[in-house]
């Protein structure tokens, strides 16, 4: 007899066990990112039911090290609909982030040469426990999304040549 899988929430990922709350999918346009990390967060019971809703906003947020934790400031979880009054959270408020000793050293070390943050990549769960994936990023100008852009256009041109190249070919 065969064994059943696990079912899964709609908008889950099968094969790794996530299922994405939000995303800042600009980032990968607007910094170059250096490194990634998962990190846990400490978080309110209201804060919890309302990302089970699929509520945040992590465009706008950074991550840095202050004596010697990592935190979170910047991202918007909207108050829960029905916790009213005692059991509401403050919806932009400061969140812990758990990481590792180490982890946070190495981010604390290369954020303080300057030229590097720490931005949010994805809030996701796994498992259960709500995580965020971090980006230790450079900033890019405009001069670098400009290459960007035109070598993505270059290679699309390529990609058109030789998709006509080989239709010719078959005729």
């Amino acid at each position: 007899m065969a064994k059943k899988g696990k079912k899964t929430k709609k908008g889950s990922n099968k094969d790794d066990g996530l299922t994405l709350i939000a995303s800042y999918k600009r980032a990968y346009r607007d910094y170059e990112i250096l490194a990634t990390y998962e990190a846990g967060m400490v978080l309110t019971g209201s804060e919890v039911k309302s990302l089970r809703e699929g509520n945040a906003q992590i465009a706008e947020g950074y991550a840095r090290v202050r004596r010697g934790e990592m935190w979170l400031d910047g991202i918007h979880i909207p108050p829960y609909t029905n916790a009213i009054g005692f059991g509401a959270h403050e919806p932009n408020r400061e969140r812990k982030l758990l990481l590792n000793r180490a982890e946070i050293d190495k981010l604390e070390a290369r954020t303080a040469q300057g030229g590097l943050t720490i931005v949010p990549l994805r809030l996701y769960w796994k498992d259960g426990r709500a995580k965020l994936e971090i980006g230790l990023a450079k900033g890019l100008t405009k001069g670098d999304k400009r290459q960007s852009l035109a070598e993505r256009d270059h290679d699309r041109e390529i990609e058109t040549a030789f998709n006509r190249a080989a239709k010719y070919d078959n005729n």
